[in-house]
């Protein structure tokens, strides 16, 4: 009976082309406006590290003076209370890090590379599942001892190395502080790292929720060291900086500096353990309090990834906007097409009503309404789909931190076809129960 229904339907198609057209456009125009900024928003709100945001925390203590700052704590901890907790190890797996860059020098000697890299504790592999094409990371030793070891991107090693194998291969910064390696101010020098491992390709956390000050959707960084290797060859820093007190002359990083600069991540073994965690927090906070660091009775926060990135409010306003819209404009856009519909339908009344003389049932009426409307959405998806194609290759096209991370995807592309084919079912019930009402005899007078 579908297959009689659907012969029906492409013969009505057949005589009312341009009205079949309108209604196939309205459909494509509201599914492709709608599924484009949704797939955008599907990659922006998405989970960044699924198998673990839920037992995953940021750390907060509020180190700041009792004036001049907000209620909330900083985002970001100082190195002093960064290295205690990391000393207390009360997690099974915690890591302090901070963004960077540094100047490589290339196998030539000459080319000269600039480069993003993060300054880490040797925790940090395991805790944000950073996969390794090949090698390892470093050892808690190797932090201790401020060894010269990196792990580097994919990307970072095919420009460095070719098709080489790059472990055990010396990395070459560039503008290093002479002092720092051979005890001779004043002059700029090079020094080397070893690699020891490769990030696998295709590693890109979206949003970067480790470390929002690079962008809520930066690029992973191409060089991985421990942190006390940056800190002892003075590798530059970026990122947010916050201080306060007497740091005239001081250097911002250093241990005693009263500044906000290092973020902190712990891993639980169950979100369960986040209470007593937490208590450990406001524990240290008070002891800094007596001691005289602290000002602020203790307010330590423990946040979760996927409430991280809410508070921090990660998603772009005007990309929720937009959604807003899109799917106003999809609302309107059925509108139109149940108007069509309905159009349509008064204009088929005479065959309706011959078919209801003949026996048709209300129900088979009905139905055959339905179907000629889920055709018509299938048509519709096939037409927002190519539009939804095209308008994310412009959004790739533009120059947003987001732009390229932009795609279609499985569930993005059962949504925009799912979505076609309950848009057009929708909008094909009021005129399929127009239809299935039109009385026959009344009909059939008029021809």
């Amino acid at each position: 009976m579908l297959a009689h229904y659907a012969q029906l339907a492409l013969r009505s198609w057949r005589r009312t082309p341009a009205l079949t057209a309108l209604i196939v456009l309205a459909l494509g125009l509201g599914i492709a406006a709608c599924m484009t900024t949704l797939a955008i928003y599907h990659v922006l709100a998405a989970d960044p590290i699924p198998a673990k945001s839920a037992r995953l925390f940021n750390v907060q203590l509020d180190a700041q003076p009792r004036e001049g700052f907000g209620a909330e704590p900083n985002s970001q901890l100082a190195r002093h209370d960064a290295e205690a907790l990391l000393r207390a190890a009360q997690a099974p797996r915690q890591a302090m890090m901070a963004g960077g860059s540094a100047t490589l020098i290339a196998a030539d000697g000459r080319t000269r590379l600039r480069v993003d890299t993060r300054r880490a504790t040797e925790a940090v592999f395991a805790l944000l599942d950073v996969p390794l094409a090949a090698g390892q990371g470093w050892t808690r030793a190797d932090d201790a001892t401020a060894a010269p070891v990196a792990v580097i991107s994919t990307e970072l090693a095919q420009r460095l190395f070719g098709d080489a194998n790059p472990l055990g291969r010396t990395l070459t910064l560039a503008d290093v502080p002479m002092d720092v390696v051979d005890g001779v101010p004043g002059r700029l020098g090079r020094t080397p790292l070893r690699v020891i491992g490769v990030i696998a390709s295709g590693w890109r956390p979206t949003p970067h929720y480790f470390d929002l000050s690079q962008g809520a959707y930066a690029k992973p960084a191409d060089v991985f060291l421990p942190f006390a290797t940056a800190l002892a060859l003075r590798q530059s820093f970026s990122g947010r900086l916050s201080c306060w007190g007497g740091t005239r002359g001081q250097d911002p990083l250093s241990l005693a500096a009263p500044c906000d600069w290092v973020q902190y991540w712990v891993e639980l073994a169950s979100p369960a353990d986040a209470p007593a965690f937490l208590a450990g927090l406001n524990a240290y906070s008070a002891s800094q309090r007596e001691v005289g660091r602290f000002e602020r009775p203790p307010n330590a926060r423990l946040t979760p990834v996927k409430a991280w990135l809410t508070q921090r409010e990660v998603i772009p306003a005007d990309v929720t906007l937009q959604a807003l819209l899109a799917l106003a404009f999809l609302l309107v856009c059925l509108v139109n097409t149940v108007s069509l519909l309905l159009a349509r339908t008064l204009r088929r009344a005479g065959e309706i009503g011959i078919r209801r003389a003949l026996g048709a049932t209300r129900g088979a009426i009905f139905a055959q309404s339905l179907v000629e409307s889920a055709l018509l959405g299938l048509a519709g998806a096939a037409l927002g789909l190519v539009l939804t194609l095209a308008g994310l290759a412009a959004v790739r096209g533009g120059r947003s931190d987001y732009a390229a991370l932009v795609y279609m995807d499985g569930p993005v592309l059962a949504a925009t076809l799912a979505t076609a084919l309950a848009a057009s079912l929708v909008a094909g019930l009021w005129p399929a129960w127009r239809a299935a009402r039109l009385a026959p005899a009344l009909q059939v007078k008029t021809l």
